[in-house]
C-alpha cells in the first residue's frame, strides 16, 4: 500500500512538472514569434527647468488714459446735474429753478495710469537685456519686469520691431544669467519642447508638448514653429526651450476660436531673433531692403503652362514705378526663381530673403520670362516704415468675341493704359465658359497669352485661334492695379 501510495505522489509531481514546461515553452514561442517593443520613457523636464526657469521674467505694463470728470461730480451739489449729462448743460427741469451752476466751465479731463497688460520675457545678457514681444510693451507708457525672487525692476525699450513682433527692453541690472540662445535650424517635427511664461498672470508656468510643424507660413513675415505646447494670453514673449536648456523661439501667437489654447501655438524662430536683435541693440531699430515688387504664389497649373516646371519661385503681380526692380527690368508676369544667389522654393522666401539685404547691395535677380532664365541687376532699396498703395480704375472697354475661350474683348484706349501704366493688352467686356470658369472677369486687361504680348483685339484674336485646345494657356491679366497669371483650357 505504502508503495502505490509513493508512485502516486512521484506521478502526480511528474504531471506538475510536465505541466509547467508546457507553460514556459508556450511562453518562449509566444516571445520569439512576437518580440516586445521597447518602452520608451517621456522624458524628465526638471533639469532643463531648473537650468532656465531663472532668467524667465514676468513682465506688466501700464498706460495712460484721459477720464472725463464732471465739475459736479462725485460730491457735487446740484440734483440735475446728472441729467445735463445726457441732454445738455442748458437743461432745466420742468418746474426746476436755474442753477448757478449752470454756467461753469464743461468737464474737465485728466490722465490715469491704469493696468495695460501682462507678458512674458527672457534675459539674454548678464547686463540686463531682455526679450519679449512687441505687441506686449507696444503703446505702454509704463514696463515693469518681475524676477522670479519678486524683485520689480523698471524697463526702457531699446528697440522693436513690430514687422517680426520682437521687441528688447533692458532693466539697470548687473550679474544676471542669461538664457544659452539654441539653433532653431536643428528642429525636428516630434521634438520635446518647454514653454515658460506668465499665462493668465500666473508667473514661472512651465508646459511641455513636441515641434508640430517647421517653417509654418501664415501670412506674415516670418515662418513660425509650430508646436502643441499649452501657451495662453501672458505667455507671449516667453522661451521655447529644447532639453538641453537653450532658447529656439519665442512664443508668440496662438490659433484659437476661443482666445486659450487649443493646441496650435507659434513661436518666432530664435535664429531670425538675433538678427533682429543686432540691429536693435545698435541702432534701435530694424533696416531691411526693398526692391518694390508686389508678389503672389505660383500655382501647380500656372508653372506648367508658362513651362516653369515645378510650383516655385515668386509671381510679380506689379512692379513699382521708378523702384529698384523697375529700374532693373523686372516686369509684371515674371516669376522671381533666384535673388543673390538663394533660391526661392517658395514666395513667401524672397520678403525674408530681399529684407535681410543690405540696402544699397547690388544684387543679382534671376526671372522666368518668356519660357526662359534671364539674369538681371538690381540694387536694393531700403524698406520705408510705412507703404503706400497706389490704386488704379480699370479702363473701360467693348468688342470683339474669341469663341474658344468664351471671351469678349476691346482694345485699351491710349489714355487708359497710361493712366494704368501698363503696355497694350486687351481689356475683357464679357467673360463666359472657360475663362469665367478660370476667374475671368470683365474689366481685367489681358497683357499676354502664354509667351506672347497682346498689342490688340485683332492679334489676341489670332492668337487664341491658334492655342493648342488640349492644354491650359496661360494668361496674364492686369487687375486693380496687378497682375496674375490665369491657366485657361480652351473648349474644343
Amino acid at each position: 500500500m505504502r508503495t502505490a501510495c509513493m508512485s502516486m505522489y512521484k506521478f502526480k509531481q511528474f504531471l506538475l512538472l510536465a505541466a509547467v514546461g508546457v507553460v514556459l515553452a508556450c511562453a518562449s514561442m509566444a516571445s520569439t514569434a512576437q518580440p516586445s517593443a521597447p518602452v520608451l520613457a517621456v522624458p524628465d523636464f526638471t533639469e532643463a527647468v531648473a537650468k532656465t526657469e531663472g532668467s524667465v521674467v514676468n513682465i506688466r505694463t501700464t498706460e495712460a488714459v484721459t477720464v472725463r470728470q464732471s465739475p459736479f461730480g462725485p460730491g457735487g451739489t446740484d440734483p440735475y446735474e446728472m441729467f445735463r449729462w445726457f441732454f445738455g448743460p442748458d437743461f432745466i427741469p420742468p418746474g426746476a429753478q436755474p442753477s448757478p451752476r449752470r454756467n461753469m466751465p464743461p468737464p474737465s479731463e485728466e490722465e490715469r495710469i491704469v493696468p495695460r497688460g501682462v507678458g512674458s520675457g527672457f534675459i539674454i545678457s548678464s547686463d540686463g537685456y531682455i526679450l519679449t514681444n512687441n505687441h506686449v510693451v507696444e503703446g505702454a507708457n509704463g514696463i515693469f519686469v518681475t524676477m522670479t525672487d519678486g524683485k520689480e525692476h523698471t524697463a526702457e525699450i531699446i528697440g522693436t520691431d513690430p514687422r517680426t513682433d520682437i521687441a528688447l527692453i533692458k532693466i539697470d541690472v548687473k550679474g544676471l544669467s542669461p538664457l544659452p540662445i539654441g539653433d532653431s535650424k536643428q528642429l525636428k517635427k516630434g521634438q520635446w519642447v518647454l514653454a515658460i511664461g506668465s499665462p493668465f498672470g500666473l508667473d514661472s508656468t512651465v508646459t511641455a508638448g513636441i515641434v508640430s510643424a517647421i517653417n509654418r507660413e501664415t501670412g506674415d513675415y516670418l515662418p513660425f514653429i509650430q508646436t502643441d505646447v499649452a501657451v495662453n494670453p501672458g505667455n507671449s514673449g516667453g522661451p521655447l526651450i529644447n532639453l538641453a536648456g537653450e532658447v529656439v523661439g519665442i512664443n508668440s501667437q496662438i490659433i484659437s476660436q476661443s482666445g486659450g489654447f487649443m493646441g496650435i501655438s507659434l513661436a518666432i524662430p530664435i535664429d531670425e531673433v538675433m538678427r533682429v536683435v543686432e540691429q536693435l541693440k545698435e541702432h534701435g531699430k530694424v533696416t531691411r531692403g526693398r526692391i518694390g515688387v508686389q508678389i503672389g504664389q505660383v500655382s501647380p497649373d500656372v508653372a506648367k503652362a508658362i513651362g516653369l516646371g515645378d510650383a516655385r519661385g515668386a509671381m510679380v503681380s506689379n512692379v513699382e514705378p521708378g523702384g529698384p526692380a523697375a529700374d532693373a527690368g523686372v516686369s509684371s508676369g515674371d516669376v522671381i526663381t533666384k535673388f543673390d544667389g538663394r533660391d526661392i522654393k517658395h514666395w513667401t522666401d524672397l520678403p525674408r530673403i530681399v529684407g535681410e539685404t543690405k540696402p544699397g547691395t547690388r544684387a543679382d535677380i534671376e526671372v522666368w520670362r518668356k519660357g526662359k532664365n534671364q539674369t538681371l541687376k538690381v540694387k536694393v532699396g531700403e524698406m520705408p516704415s510705412a507703404t503706400e498703395t497706389a490704386s488704379t480704375q480699370a479702363p473701360e472697354s467693348r468688342g470683339t468675341t474669341a469663341d474658344s475661350l468664351g471671351l469678349t474683348v476691346a482694345d485699351v484706349p491710349e489714355a487708359a493704359r497710361k493712366q494704368a501704366g501698363i503696355k497694350g493688352g486687351v481689356q475683357v467686356s464679357q467673360s463666359q465658359g472657360p475663362a469665367a470658369a478660370a476667374g475671368i472677369v470683365p474689366g481685367d486687361v489681358i497683357l499676354t497669352v502664354n509667351n506672347e504680348d497682346i498689342t490688340d483685339a485683332a492679334q489676341f484674336a489670332k492668337v487664341v485661334k491658334g492655342l493648342d485646345k488640349n492644354r491650359a494657356a496661360a494668361m496674364l491679366i492686369w487687375r486693380d492695379g496687378q497682375t496674375q497669371w490665369v491657366p485657361v483650357t480652351p473648349s474644343k
